[in-house]
């Protein structure tokens, strides 16, 4: 198939449909790891076209969404110091933080810009020669290597004055954590599409070698999502866990070679913390001591308070797979998209706002 029709006709998705009915007999739990899933998921209704054998649950796929409290708080903190601009993505101005957000930050009088690339950041480092400039570094695999890349720029063009915060997550390590939780039997992943563009499948294979789970990378259009689940259903009615590559015109078995060699120059594998999760070891990216120069949290002294969650606020359970958000007593009450009480609402592809958006409320 070639083009973007095709990967939403109808009559396939039928097919394919009435297959996954035929061979699925056992009761399944599957999660989508991408928040981006997650919304076409909802979007297209396919949860409720599923035999109802099958359950799907959300998992930590949203980067803004994982961004814990404390890190929030730091971003914050930085805003408040004379004499430094705070370059961030869009969502992340609105999360709150502890006590605040960096939204709230700029109405008191911090300058805190939203950019929509790394270049961005760079051009006002350089239109700024007296100022520090500060850039939110959050994503997974997906985005450390153009974060990285600005590092490289920066260090080219002999820039002084741009700095990194880099809240950066890897996936696999965050995967482990969920499964060694124990808190809700999966029997199948849908690995995102975007990270595996850039990491490969290899690194998911200890999931279906030491957990015994299948595992099948997707893409974004309805096809790319049943033929994953379909994937899905075939392993494990066939005990038979593997990790198929269900979306090949984007994935690659080995990866963005040049981008994993980018992301390897200038970060080397941290600890992170998860919100909702806590410290997890070899999960984050943090900036090489040959670029420390570069790394805001090693050039500036952040002083934060104790770090708090939102009363009431689930997002920790919702982004474990535990809960889902129509459980949560904030849920369409106090916390809308308008006025999100947690980051779960803030992000296009947080699960609460994917579930205000189009979710019915019956929890598939």
């Amino acid at each position: 198939m070639k083009y973007v029709e095709e990967y939403r006709d109808p009559e396939l998705g039928k097919k394919l449909l009435e297959k996954i009915r035929q061979y699925s007999h056992k009761p399944i739990k599957l999660m989508e790891f991408c928040g981006g899933h997650t919304v076409a998921i909802f979007k297209y209704g396919l949860r409720q076209l599923l035999p109802p054998n099958i359950e799907m649950l959300s998992g930590p796929g949203c980067p803004v969404c994982v961004t814990a409290a404390p890190d929030l708080d730091k971003a914050i903190a930085l805003s408040k110091i004379p004499n430094v601009i705070i370059t961030s993505f869009g969502d992340m101005v609105r999360v709150p933080g502890s006590y605040s957000s960096l939204q709230q930050a700029k109405a008191e009088g911090s300058d805190v810009r939203i950019v929509y690339s790394t270049q961005d950041a760079l051009a006002i480092a350089q239109e700024n020669p007296d100022k520090a400039v500060v850039f939110i570094g959050i994503g997974f695999e997906t985005t450390a290597p153009t974060v990285a890349a600005s590092i490289l720029q920066a260090e080219q063009e002999k820039l002084k004055n741009y700095y990194i915060l880099s809240l950066h997550k890897i996936c696999p390590p965050i995967m482990k954590a969920i499964l060694d939780r124990g808190e809700v039997k999966i029997n199948g992943i849908i690995y995102p599409g975007h990270v595996s563009a850039i990491i490969g499948a290899k690194p998911y294979q200890f999931i279906a070698d030491d957990y015994h789970i299948a595992g099948a990378i997707a893409g974004f259009e309805p096809i790319d999502l049943i033929h994953a689940v379909d994937s899905l259903v075939m392993q494990i009615e066939h005990d038979h866990p593997m990790v198929e590559n269900t979306y090949r015109r984007g994935v690659k078995d080995a990866g963005n070679i040049p981008a994993l060699r980018l992301m390897d120059a200038v970060f080397e594998v941290g600890e992170a913390n998860w919100r909702g999760i806590g410290m997890v070891p070899g999960s984050g990216l943090n900036v090489r001591e040959k670029y420390a120069k570069y790394d805001a949290e090693k050039n500036f002294t952040i002083k934060t308070a104790p770090s708090k969650e939102p009363k009431g606020c689930i997002c920790g359970a919702v982004l474990r797979g535990v809960s889902t958000p129509d459980k949560c007593k904030l849920f369409r009450k106090t916390c809308t998209p308008e006025h999100p009480v947690g980051p779960c609402m803030v992000s296009s592809e947080g699960s609460c706002a994917t579930y205000y958006q189009y979710g019915d409320g019956d929890g598939r």
